[in-house]
């Protein structure tokens, strides 16, 4: 169950919630989990929770990581990657439920679309 990787990471678990209700009001996707991190797939991965904190000394505790078809310039994003030709990862470090705001939920969106 994706809860059980945030067990005992609270923000974790209430991040999840929201990334998961608003995506499943767009449509279908398919939600894995694994040891380290809850993928949301259609036809391919599009967005990614993790807890960097399982890993690295960090005080972060959720990074939501979105693959999206073009580069966002956005300060809010610690790091942006292009791992492929198509593809650009953007990892959005969250420190509060609030960080989850509107203008996540549009990248979330576009990242939906992208990959389905």
């Amino acid at each position: 169950m994706p809860e059980e990787l945030f067990s005992s990471n609270q923000l974790g678990a209430e991040v999840y919630q929201r990334v998961f209700s608003f995506l499943d009001d767009l449509g279908d996707v398919e939600v894995r989990v694994t040891k380290s991190q809850i993928a949301f797939r259609r036809r391919r991965g599009f967005a990614y929770l993790w807890d960097p904190g399982r890993y690295l000394d960090t005080s972060v505790r959720v990074v939501l990581s979105l693959a999206l078809d073009r580069q966002i310039d956005s300060t809010r994003f610690k790091e942006v990657v292009h791992p492929s030709t198509r593809v650009w990862m953007h990892h959005l470090e969250v420190g509060s439920i609030d960080e989850i705001d509107g203008e996540a939920m549009e990248w979330l969106r576009e990242a939906y679309e992208a990959g389905g």
